[in-house]
């Protein structure tokens, strides 16, 4: 999720222009879980199947021979 569409519940403004500290902090906690990599926005389930996929696809492999 951005936070540029975001409104302020405490000020009514944009949450990316950190009017209040509300704003202020709720930016930096959205900047944070940006900042983490690449799987910080994937549930614990999705995970599980992204690994399943990816060990189905090495045993295909496997089996093939490649």
């Amino acid at each position: 999720m951005t936070y540029d569409r975001l409104v302020c519940a405490n000020c009514a403004a944009p949450v990316n222009e950190g009017r209040c500290p509300v704003c202020r902090a709720s930016r930096a906690r959205l900047q944070q879980e940006q900042e983490q990599g690449m799987f910080a926005g994937l549930n614990p389930a999705m995970l599980v199947a992204l690994l399943v996929v990816l060990l189905g696809a090495l045993a295909l492999l496997a089996h093939q021979g490649v």
